[in-house]
């Protein structure tokens, strides 16, 4: 089969390797029908994210239709089309049955790796992203093997096109825990998300959706800023102005009451502090560059919220933990527990609540994917979000 591979840093190439077999009872193999380039990819492109090797295959949003199944697999049969969570959990664990799906506590067999790393436990198995989360081919594929397939994946029995759901997989939930993470009081609070990428869009959104009184969106790319418009949100552009005055004058002096990092550990911005992590960053001295989270914090109401499902890699540096505990702020981070978040978004999909298709920027081939990474990464030609057909030709794709 055809995949995406990651070849080094800043270097990613289509490669024929072998199809995926079964190797549980409990697996299922999955044949893609649509596939997406996340930004937190770009991390692994940059290198950022450690123990890439390689020949592994990338990608995490994926969906299709069900070819193969083991025999312990008993909701999914040959034929189901489904999409798959991009975290894999073994239902079974304390976590798990809890509905900390990203916490599972089997599903990551290089635990040890990501514990020495962090000094702390690790999180359960992800597809496509590295050792560290258990090495598990990803899905910028033709095929995918699915371990754990009764718990990660959820039948589409609708007619909804793939657009409308592959983002169940990942961003839309991301984007939704983040501001479920933030109680927000319904027709009082505001919410300021920093980034208006796909998932800072998709946590506006939802921010609109459990009430927020005003929804702010950070960013400095104007076609990002001009999506978030459309769907009423409010904007500041950091580059044309002073980011933290314009949030207070935007809430009558005490700051958002919830503030979004959708950004994580590739944050641009200027200042000192934006090119002393770039360049510590650059050096291997520092593992992220935090200027969205300190932003966020300083930002921040006393007694808010600051919500991260921005990715960070490791150890960071100069943040103001002095005003974080001076405003007595809450911090909720981690992974997203995407398959709490599946069922219930996607009732509201088949409402017409919401349509997450609007975030779709680009389309191409599996085969264009290595290009269309670098216009991602430098948001080249307008591109916020890419969907891909593992299956196209790239001769007259348009």
């Amino acid at each position: 089969m055809k995949a995406l591979i990651w070849q080094g840093t800043n270097k990613v190439g289509i490669e024929t390797v072998p199809d995926p077999t079964l190797l549980l009872p409990s697996d299922a193999i999955v044949k893609i029908t649509s596939t997406a380039i996340c930004g937190s990819d770009l991390h692994l492109l940059d290198g950022y994210i450690p123990s890439m090797e390689k020949g592994d295959i990338m990608g995490h949003e994926f969906m299709g239709e069900v070819v193969e199944v083991g025999k312990d697999v008993k909701r999914l049969k040959v034929g189901d089309r489904v999409i798959v969570p991009f975290n894999i959990a073994c239902g079974l664990c304390d976590h798990c049955t809890r509905g900390n799906y990203s916490a599972c506590d089997n599903t990551n067999p290089n635990h040890r790796m990501a514990e020495a790393l962090y000094g702390a436990v690790s999180g359960g198995g992800l597809f496509g992203y590295s050792h560290i989360y258990g090495g598990y081919a990803g899905g910028q594929a033709q095929y995918v093997r699915v371990p754990f397939a009764d718990v990660g994946g959820f039948k589409i029995e609708s007619n909804l096109r793939d657009d409308q759901v592959l983002f169940l997989t990942d961003i839309f939930p991301t984007g939704y825990q983040a501001a479920e993470n933030c109680q927000i009081v319904k027709g009082r609070d505001v919410v300021a998300v920093f980034g208006a990428g796909p998932v800072g869009q998709f946590a506006a959104r939802s921010a609109q959706m459990l009430g927020a009184a005003k929804v702010i969106i950070v960013d400095r790319v104007p076609e990002r800023l001009k999506m978030a418009e459309a769907a009423g949100i409010e904007t500041i552009n950091y580059e044309q102005t002073d980011v933290l005055i314009a949030l207070r004058e935007a809430t009558g002096g005490r700051g958002p009451d919830h503030v979004i990092d959708a950004v994580g550990l590739e944050a641009h911005g200027h200042g000192p502090g934006a090119l002393m992590d770039t360049a510590k960053q650059k050096m291997r001295l520092n593992f992220d560059r935090i200027t969205a989270l300190r932003w966020a914090i300083l930002s921040c109401a006393k007694g808010g919220t600051v919500s991260m499902p921005g990715v960070y890699g490791g150890l960071v540096d100069k943040m103001p933990m002095g005003a974080a505990f001076a405003k007595g702020l809450v911090f909720r981070m981690g992974q997203t527990h995407t398959h709490r978040y599946v069922r219930p978004l996607l009732a509201h999909i088949e409402k017409g609540d919401i349509d997450p298709s609007f975030v779709i920027t680009h389309r191409a081939t599996l085969d264009e994917a290595p290009e269309l990474y670098k216009t991602f990464r430098e948001k080249h030609d307008g591109c916020i979000k890419v969907v891909l057909d593992p299956w196209g030709q790239l001769a007259g794709k348009a």
